[in-house]
């Protein structure tokens, strides 16, 4: 039968009560407080329940000050196989806790992410997981201080009023640009999205790092407009119209995305990976190990992070107050045949 009752509208709680033959107070107890109903009366109101289709009110549940089930999550890019992986396993977790999660992107706009957690706050969500679009944590401070639980991700909050989970990702870059150092590449190019990345600008600090302890070496920075896969087709074409003795023989992208389109851009034109051009990319996202050329890229624990910011995140619903904790999780070098 339809959720719908014979009227318009959808099924009420006195729609179970007529259907059941109960009283309304019962069909609320059934609900909200099953301990004090009879197992004979569970069953009649379950059966009316399921014939009716009738799903309870979010809005009612809390009205009577219960959670709402629901957590939210605030990614830069949502449909980026790196967070939507650290979504997956922040689902599975809460799942396993007994909630839901809704995801929406901010896109890197402070604007975008305020009306996202803005409106998780409106429809009272228990808690929300945020990549931070920028380092301006102070808004996102004040939520919490105000008594929203909120855990950061891939970013940490140097006053340590929020829980995060966070990468070495200086550690990051320096692995990536060390790679290609000791394979004997002694002209760099850190392919980087839009500045003000806080992720990518300590990567590219990361590379600096380990230029600056070798002679000899360049390292140059490019900026696009984003990290994506048409991006770096765009900068692989730009590299690979340089003459040869101009092209750099090591490109860092800032994301795998990027390097898969950089490493397509560069074959299509006839310059070899890695014999010409080596390409590492970062983040090791499903794709990198089947791609045309499987990808040399620095793995982030997809999955640890996700779960990490997951269970900092239930124990901040369950424990209003709880002081806030922080995990820093270590990179590591994946050496395919990109480089």
């Amino acid at each position: 039968m339809s959720r719908y009752n014979d009227e318009a509208g959808p099924v009420t709680i006195y729609d179970v009560a007529r259907r059941a033959n109960v009283s309304v107070a019962s069909v609320s107890n059934f609900l909200n407080w099953p301990e004090r109903v009879s197992v004979a009366m569970k069953g009649r109101i379950g059966e009316a329940v399921s014939e009716l289709g009738f799903v309870p009110s979010l809005a009612a549940r809390q009205l009577r000050g219960r959670r709402s089930g629901i957590v939210g999550a605030s990614f830069v890019n949502a449909s980026n196989p790196y967070f939507a992986g650290i979504t997956t396993a922040v689902e599975k977790l809460t799942a396993n806790n007994g909630l839901a999660v809704v995801v929406g992107s901010s896109h890197e706009s402070a604007a975008h992410q305020k009306r996202l957690l803005d409106l998780f706050e409106q429809l009272r969500f228990d808690g929300v997981v945020v990549a931070p679009s920028d380092d301006d944590l102070e808004p996102l401070r004040r939520r919490r201080d105000h008594g929203t639980p909120i855990v950061l991700v891939d970013h940490e909050d140097p006053e340590h009023r929020l829980s995060s989970v966070s990468l070495e990702h200086r550690e990051g870059g320096r692995l990536a640009a060390q790679h290609v150092l000791d394979a004997g590449r002694r002209r760099l190019l850190f392919a980087a999205g839009p500045e003000g990345v806080r992720q990518v600008e300590r990567r590219i600090d990361g590379c600096r790092d380990a230029v600056g302890q070798a002679e000899g070496i360049s390292l140059e920075v490019v900026r696009a407009p984003d990290l994506d896969v048409a991006d770096g087709t765009a900068v692989g074409r730009r590299i690979a119209e340089l003459p040869p003795a101009e092209r750099p023989d090591a490109v860092l992208a800032g994301n795998d995305l990027h390097a898969i389109g950089i490493v397509a851009a560069l074959m299509t034109a006839g310059v070899r990976v890695p014999d010409d051009v080596a390409v590492v990319g970062y983040d090791d996202i499903p794709f990198a190990a089947v791609a045309a050329v499987p990808l040399t890229t620095v793995r982030q624990p997809i999955a640890e992070i996700g779960t990490a910011a997951a269970q900092l995140l239930v124990d901040e619903i369950a424990q209003a107050g709880r002081a806030p904790r922080e995990v820093v999780l270590a990179p590591e070098l994946v050496v395919r045949a990109s480089a």
